[in-house]
């Protein structure tokens, strides 16, 4: 538990804890018999020996939790970085309405919402959410010969403010020297970054989002088990 909370900030650390305990929701919900929904069957690697000068890294990984950490010369890398929800939102139980991703929910449909109906034209790449993020091993966001979305370089105060929120969000699940460096990646793309959206713009339905630049990249979808389940 301290090594995970070592690479996250309280906000952080709290929705992973939040996210593995909701395996217990799984497990009432699905009869399970404990073996497939555990909130204990989560796996702590390191890779090299801990050291100021040789590298190294550890991970953190289970069912929608995946941090991963690699330290060079005492300089730290927090990616690839995942949190997802099952469910969404707790729709029975003592736990009813309990959302754990909130944030990354309601804020990305916030810069949405805020377009235009030409921007979010531009913005939406398809009228249909995606099954699942689209990211794997060959690190491609995009569909190919998809277009990327809206630039923010179209758009106003305001919505490039809630597109900072938004990034901000994400940045604050890490320790704040992890995060200032996050946000520092933000400032030096400028405007250099788009935000893509596919499926429905009401609270509730298969939806998708994207904010990507040159150096960094994230990635959101809700359309599993009825829009019910976030990757």
């Amino acid at each position: 538990t301290a090594l995970l909370a070592a690479g996250l900030s309280q906000q952080g650390f709290i929705k992973a804890e939040t996210i593995m305990s909701l395996e217990d929701v799984l497990r009432i919900a699905e009869k399970d018999d404990g073996e497939r929904r555990n909130p204990e069957k989560y796996y702590f690697s390191i890779f090299g020996t801990p050291s100021d000068t040789k590298p190294w890294g550890y991970r953190v990984e289970g069912h929608h939790v995946s941090q991963n950490y690699t330290v060079i010369g005492g300089k730290i890398a927090d990616t690839p970085s995942f949190f997802g929800s099952n469910p969404r939102e707790v729709r029975v139980g003592p736990r009813k309405g309990l959302r754990v991703l909130a944030l990354e929910e309601d804020l990305g449909r916030a810069v949405m919402q805020s377009l235009t109906p030409d921007q979010q034209k531009t913005a939406l790449v398809d009228k249909e959410a995606y099954k699942d993020i689209l990211t794997t091993n060959s690190r491609q966001a995009a569909l190919k010969g998809q277009p990327s979305g809206l630039s923010a370089s179209q758009l106003n105060d305001k919505q490039f403010g809630l597109l900072t929120d938004l990034l901000n969000g994400y940045a604050d699940n890490m320790p704040e020297q992890l995060s200032q460096a996050r946000m520092q990646q933000v400032k030096a793309a400028g405007k250099n970054i788009y935000f893509a959206w596919a499926g429905v713009v009401e609270f509730g339905g298969p939806h998708y989002y994207r904010v990507q630049s040159p150096t960094f990249l994230v990635e959101y979808d809700c359309t599993q088990d009825n829009a019910n389940h976030i990757h």
